[in-house]
C-alpha cells in the first residue's frame, strides 16, 4: 500500500552519495591471449581511471600501482589511453601525459620525451605492431603552448629510446587537422587510420587512409581508400591482411562495410535503419568484433542498442546477453572483444549498470559485476523506473498535444516568437519530430496526492552530438524516486537515428533543441503527464547552452541548472580547444561572418529577457568550456536581480569526476528545485546560497 505525500518530498534510498559509493564506470576492454584487460574509472579514488586484469583462472588484479591515473588529454576528452598486447602495458599517465610501458614481470620503462610544457606531449589510440618493436598511436604535440596544437601519427619505439632521445619518434601521417585508429595489419606490412580537417568532425566528413609500414618505423605509398562522397567512418580495423573492415554510414545510416585494400572497392555487409556507430568523442570505442568468420557487433535500433552475429551468407542472429525480461534486457551494449566463440563486453539495462560480460551463443558469464543494489544501496527494482520511448511533435507548427500533429495544425497558443529568439524564425519549416525516453516517478512506498502531476525534470545530453544514456542511470531514479517525472530528450541533432537526423541541428544549433525540449515539456503536460507550472530543465556542456537558451527565449521552464554550459558562443569559438574549434561553423555558422547569429543565439546577449531562476555549476579548470561562461551569467542575473546560486568546484574540470563534488551537485539541484518548486525534500542536504531568493515563486 502506497502512501500519498507531495510530489518531490518522497523519502528515498537512493542518495546523491550512493551514485558514486563503490561505484565504477566500465570502460575499454582488451583481450590479449585468454586474458581480459579493461578500464575502471573510480570516483571513490578521486576519479582515476584503472587498468585491471583478469585471469582464466578468475583471479583479478590492479595493472597498475595506486595513483596511477592512466587517461590522455588528447583532443581533452581523451580516451584509449592504453593497450595491451603479450602481456605488455602501454599506457599514458595523465600527471605528465608520457606513455609508459608495463611488463608482465613489473618492468616499468618510460617511452617518451618530456615535454617543452606540462602535459604538452599528448598520446592515444595506440597499437603494438606485431613485431613488438612499436607502439603506432596518436600524438597531439601542443609545441611551446602558443596556437593549435599539432595532430599526427606516430611510431614511439618500445625499447625506450625515444625517452632519452625525442628524434626516435617516427612521424608517419602529418598534415591533416586531426588523425584517429591508426590500426597496423596483421602482417606488420599496412597501416590503415583515418582523418578529417576543420570545420569537419568525425561524425561529418571524413577520409580512410592507408600506407605501407615499414619494420624500421616509416611509412610509404599512402593512399585514400574512399572517393570522397562526404562520409563518416567508425572503427577501421583488418580483416586479414589485405582487408578491412570498418563502419561508415555512406547510406544514411551507420553500417559495416568490407573494404578491399588493393582495389578499393567496399561492400556493404549490414542495412537498416539501425547505427553500428555511435559519435567518437573520445577514442577507444569499439562496436564490433571479428570471432571466426562471423561478426558480432552492437546496433542502436528504436533507441536501444542490440547485439547482433552477422554470419557469411549475410543473415543476422540477436544474441541476448543479459537476460530476456523487459527490464532485463540489455539496452547498452559496447566495447566488445573477440573472446573464444564469443565476445567480451560492456551491457547494462534499465535495471542493471554496466556488467562486463563473456558472450556466447549457449550463455553469458559476468565477468565483472556491478554494485549488488539491493545490497550495497538498500535499492531494489522496485525503485528502479522503466521509461517509455515516445515520438513528438516539435517545431514552430509541431508543439501540440499529440505525439505526431497533422500537417495542418497549428495550435492557436504558439507563435514563432515563442519558439526562437527573435530574428532567426525559417518561415519554411513545419512540423517534425524528435525523440525523449520518459520515466515516471517510480517508489513502492509513496504516490502522488490524487489529482496532482509530478514536477518534471528535462534532461539535455550533451554533445549536442550525442545521445540519451539507454541504460539504468541512479541519477534520474535520484529525482524519479522523490516524485518527479524525467524526460530524457534526443533532440533533432542526436545520434542513433540516421545522417540526416544527426546533421538536422546543423545552422540550428540553439533553436531546434530548444524547441524539442519546450515540445517535449507541453506535450507531457498537456496529457497530464507533468505539472506545468513545475517544469525544469537541466543539462551539462552543450546541454547547459541549451538549457541556458531555453530559460532566456521562453517561458515554458520555471527552474533550470546548467552545469558548464555555454552562455557566449562568441567566447565559446574564441576560446575552446582545437577538436571543437569549428564545431559552430556546422551548428551555427561560419566564424566570424555570421556574427550576427551567434549574437543573435548568446543568452548573455538577451538578459533583459531572463526571468527564470537558475543554478550554474562550473568546475574552475574546464579548458573546454572555461569558468569565465558561468561568471559572465552569473553577473547577469545579478544585475537583473534574477534568482541564482553558482557553484564552483576548484579541483574539476569538463565534467565532475570526483564523487565529493558529484555528490554536491546533484544535492544543490535538489535544493535549488525544491526552493522553486516549494516542497521540503526528505533528505538531510547541505543549504544552497541563492541570490535573489525573494523572487522565487514571485
Amino acid at each position: 500500500m502506497t502512501e500519498p505525500r507531495p510530489h518531490g518530498s518522497w523519502p528515498s534510498p537512493i542518495s546523491a552519495r550512493s551514485l558514486v559509493a563503490g561505484a565504477v564506470g566500465l570502460g575499454e576492454v582488451v583481450v590479449d591471449g585468454d586474458d581480459v584487460w579493461w578500464a575502471e574509472s573510480r570516483p571513490d579514488e578521486g576519479g582515476r581511471t584503472v587498468v585491471v586484469r583478469r585471469r582464466p583462472d578468475g583471479t583479478v588484479v590492479d595493472a597498475v600501482p595506486v595513483g596511477v591515473d592512466v587517461r590522455t588529454g588528447v583532443h581533452e576528452y581523451g580516451g584509449g589511453a592504453w593497450w595491451v598486447s603479450d602481456g605488455v602495458l602501454v599506457h599514458a599517465e595523465r600527471s605528465d601525459e608520457r606513455l609508459v610501458r608495463r611488463d608482465a614481470d613489473g618492468g616499468l620503462l618510460v617511452l617518451t620525451p618530456e615535454p617543452a610544457v606540462p602535459r604538452g606531449l599528448r598520446y592515444a589510440d595506440g597499437r603494438t605492431t606485431p613485431d613488438g618493436r612499436w607502439f603506432a598511436c596518436v600524438r597531439e604535440d601542443h609545441g611551446d603552448g602558443s596556437g593549435e596544437p599539432a595532430n599526427e601519427v606516430v611510431a614511439v619505439p618500445l625499447d625506450g629510446s625515444a625517452a632519452r632521445g625525442p628524434e626516435a619518434v617516427r612521424v608517419l601521417v602529418s598534415g591533416p587537422d586531426f588523425v584517429a585508429s591508426p590500426r597496423v595489419s596483421p602482417d606488420g606490412t599496412r597501416l590503415a587510420w583515418i582523418q578529417w580537417d576543420h570545420p569537419e568532425l568525425p561524425w561529418d566528413d571524413t577520409q580512410l587512409w592507408v600506407g605501407d609500414l615499414s619494420a624500421d618505423g616509416t611509412l610509404s605509398g599512402a593512399r585514400r581508400l574512399d572517393d570522397g562522397r562526404g562520409e563518416s567512418f567508425f572503427q577501421p580495423d583488418w580483416l586479414d591482411d589485405a582487408t578491412l573492415l570498418v563502419v561508415t554510414d555512406r547510406d544514411d545510416w551507420w553500417h559495416l562495410h568490407r573494404v578491399d585494400v588493393g582495389t578499393g572497392a567496399f561492400a556493404q555487409l549490414t542495412s537498416g535503419r539501425f547505427e553500428v556507430a555511435t559519435p567518437q568523442w573520445v577514442f577507444g570505442l569499439s562496436r564490433y568484433a571479428v570471432v571466426g568468420d562471423d561478426v558480432w557487433f552492437a546496433r542502436r535500433e528504436a533507441g536501444v542498442d542490440r547485439l547482433g552475429v552477422l554470419r557469411p551468407d549475410g543473415t543476422v542472429d540477436d544474441v541476448e546477453p543479459l537476460g530476456d525480461g523487459p527490464s532485463t534486457r540489455a539496452t547498452s551494449i559496447g566495447s566488445l572483444a573477440a573472446l573464444g566463440g564469443g565476445v567480451v563486453a560492456v551491457a547494462a539495462s534499465w535495471t542493471s549498470e554496466p556488467t562486463l560480460v563473456a558472450v556466447e551463443r549457449s550463455g553469458t558469464t559476468v565477468l565483472r559485476a556491478p554494485r549488488d543494489l539491493a545490497a550495497d544501496v538498500g535499492v531494489g527494482t522496485d525503485w528502479l523506473p522503466v521509461p517509455e520511448a515516445i515520438e513528438f511533435a516539435t517545431g514552430p507548427d509541431g508543439t501540440g498535444p499529440d505525439d505526431v500533429v497533422p500537417d495542418d495544425t497549428v495550435p492557436d497558443d504558439i507563435v514563432p516568437e515563442d519558439i526562437v529568439p527573435d530574428g532567426i524564425v525559417p518561415e519554411d519549416r513545419g512540423p517534425e519530430t524528435a525523440h525523449a525516453l520518459v520515466y515516471p516517478p517510480t517508489s513502492p512506498d509513496h504516490r502522488g496526492p490524487d489529482g496532482e502531476a509530478p514536477p518534471l525534470v528535462v534532461l539535455v545530453h550533451g554533445g549536442p552530438t550525442g545521445s540519451v544514456r539507454t541504460q539504468l542511470q541512479l541519477a534520474v531514479a535520484y529525482w524519479t524516486s522523490r516524485g518527479f517525472a524525467v524526460a530524457d530528450v534526443d533532440y533533432r541533432g542526436s545520434t542513433g537515428y540516421g545522417r540526416p537526423y544527426r546533421h538536422r541541428l546543423r545552422d540550428g544549433w540553439g533553436v531546434l533543441d530548444v524547441e524539442d525540449c519546450v515540445a517535449v515539456a507541453r506535450h507531457l503536460a498537456s496529457t497530464g503527464r507533468a505539472d506545468g507550472d513545475r517544469l525544469a530543465i537541466r543539462g551539462g556542456s552543450a546541454g547547459g547552452f541549451t538549457v541556458l537558451a531555453a530559460l532566456t527565449f521562453h517561458d515554458a521552464f520555471t527552474a533550470g541548472a546548467s552545469r558548464y554550459g555555454i552562455a557566449d558562443l562568441a567566447a565559446l569559438a574564441a576560446e575552446t580547444h582545437k577538436f571543437e574549434a569549428r564545431y559552430l561553423d556546422r551548428l551555427v555558422g561560419a566564424w566570424p561572418a555570421d556574427e550576427a547569429t551567434y549574437r543573435e543565439r548568446s543568452p548573455i546577449h538577451h538578459v533583459d529577457r531572463l526571468s527564470t531562476p537558475m543554478l550554474l555549476l562550473q568546475g574552475s579548470e574546464d579548458r573546454v568550456v572555461p569558468p569565465s561562461q558561468a561568471h559572465a551569467m552569473a553577473e547577469a542575473l545579478r544585475d537583473r536581480g534574477v534568482p541564482f546560486a553558482l557553484v564552483e568546484f576548484p579541483d574539476e574540470g569538463h565534467g565532475f569526476r570526483k564523487a565529493d563534488n558529484v555528490v554536491r551537485a546533484l544535492e544543490a539541484e535538489l535544493a535549488f528545485f525544491a526552493r522553486c518548486f516549494g516542497f521540503e525534500p526528505a533528505d538531510g542536504i547541505a543549504p544552497l546560497e541563492i541570490e535573489s531568493p525573494h523572487d522565487i515563486g514571485g
